[in-house]
């Protein structure tokens, strides 16, 4: 009988290794698996690569992994905001590397990796500094119908992290609303995928029409209490 309800975050996270890229998802605080975050830190991996839409706000969350010192690099669209300071202040200081992607090849990268596809050119980026690896050489461009692409490979995760609405025990995901982002190609990206779920239903409960990430893709389900939404430092920076 497949069972992917996992009994607690701790034993859905456990066996992640040092040096482990992670995606997590989450656009500011919709949908961000703040659960899972947290359990990240307690579980005590080192070293990581993270892949997220930004670098963290305040001092919860994803700041607080980059607090406590555990991530190594960081792969993101949008790192810097008002209250991003501990990321400011490690980058400043030489103690983290990052990965500035635009938004769109963000995903795009992601979905690549899950759809199996080995590279592919986009005109985004191109011109800027965007079309440059980390060491300063330049990226294999081409023009396509007239105008000029950039080469982008995809982003596998060893682990994904993101959060849903609904799941049953088989790993059926169903999200709410604006929640849902990067949670169902980062799903597809990963070799393993731990989703947070407020409900957990019986088998046949989900209307097949609103799953969007399906079972396959899912190794734990750990189910979560609804709380209210936290929004980091911006009460501390107003």
């Amino acid at each position: 009988m497949i069972d992917k309800i996992a009994p607690s975050i701790a034993a859905a996270l456990a066996g992640i290794p040092d040096g482990a890229t992670v995606l997590i998802g989450g656009f500011g605080t919709a949908g961000l698996p703040s659960e899972l975050i947290d359990g990240l830190i307690e579980q005590g991996a080192r070293e990581l690569t993270i892949v997220c839409n930004n670098a963290g706000n305040g001092d919860t969350g994803l700041a607080a992994l980059l607090a406590a010192g555990r991530v190594r690099k960081i792969i993101c669209s949008y790192p810097r905001q008002a209250d991003s300071y501990v990321f400011d202040g490690l980058y400043r200081a030489g103690k983290i590397e990052l990965e500035l992607v635009p938004q769109g090849n963000l995903a795009e990268r992601m979905r690549a990796a899950g759809a199996g596809i080995g590279a592919f050119f986009t005109p985004t980026g191109f011109g800027t500094d965007m079309a440059r690896h980390a060491d300063g050489t330049a990226k294999e461009t081409r023009r396509i119908n007239g105008r000029d692409h950039v080469l982008e490979y995809p982003i596998h995760g060893d682990v994904a992290l993101i959060k849903a609405e609904q799941g049953d025990r088989w790993g059926n995901l169903v999200y709410r609303k604006a929640a849902r982002n990067f949670g169902p190609v980062m799903a597809t990206a990963a070799r393993r995928t731990v989703a947070t779920v407020h409900e957990v239903l019986l088998l046949g409960a989900l209307d097949p029409e609103a799953i969007v990430t399906p079972g396959i893709f899912v190794t734990s389900v750990v189910q979560v209490p609804r709380v209210a939404t936290q929004a980091g430092g911006f009460k501390n920076a107003a």
